[in-house]
């Protein structure tokens, strides 16, 4: 729940204003070029509101969401950390884990990709990351995805944008796996990649 939020004076929304105040939230009226300078949208939003870090979801032990991780290693594009939020919002539930060299989940393109699943979806350092079987999506692994268990507890290890996986996080990982791709095809965008990861083991639980 926000701790206080601007709302635009000329795009007032009593009702969702009422909510906010009844919970608890600070709200305040502000001019529209105020809210325009706090923002970071070429058309800003009608109400920005301030969450402290603290009141994103947490990873519970044993809990559905703990069962499936996404783990992230040098993935520097914040718009694709946030969208592997998003993913593993939809097609979870499902945890995300930060890896060295992973852009900040609360970067604001990462913010806006994740498109308020952030809110929703635990993130993990590496180090507490739970037990799991590691399943690396390797574009040059001879397996192809749909060949290899992905019984729970399970994570899928995926790479930075231009430099991959690290060798050593292949070599630890139980399973590599492929997404194969059509003849001429040369590479999937990360964010691609750990959705049709996830969309591929919901499939298999439907």
């Amino acid at each position: 729940m926000p701790v206080s939020a601007l709302v635009d004076s000329e795009r007032r929304v009593p009702p969702l204003e009422r909510a906010l105040s009844v919970a608890g939230c600070e709200v305040a009226v502000a001019a529209p070029d105020v809210l325009a300078w706090a923002s970071t949208l070429a058309h800003h939003a009608r109400i920005a509101a301030v969450v402290e870090q603290g009141a994103l979801p947490r990873l519970v032990p044993d809990s559905p969401a703990s069962r499936v991780g996404v783990r992230l290693h040098g993935v520097v594009d914040p718009g694709n950390v946030g969208t592997l939020v998003r993913s593993a919002g939809v097609l979870g539930p499902a945890h995300v884990v930060l890896g060295e060299g992973t852009a900040d989940p609360l970067a604001p393109k990462a913010v806006r990709a994740s498109m308020g699943a952030l809110f929703r979806v635990p993130l993990v350092a590496l180090a507490d990351a739970p037990t799991a079987r590691r399943i690396a999506l390797d574009a040059r692994a001879a397996t192809p995805l749909w060949d290899v268990d992905l019984g729970a507890p399970v994570a899928f290890e995926l790479g930075g944008e231009r430099t991959g996986l690290p060798d050593s996080i292949v070599e630890a990982a139980e399973q590599s796996a492929a997404i194969p791709l059509a003849p001429g095809g040369e590479s999937l965008n990360v964010a691609m990649a750990g959705a049709i990861a996830l969309y591929e083991l919901r499939r298999r639980s439907s």
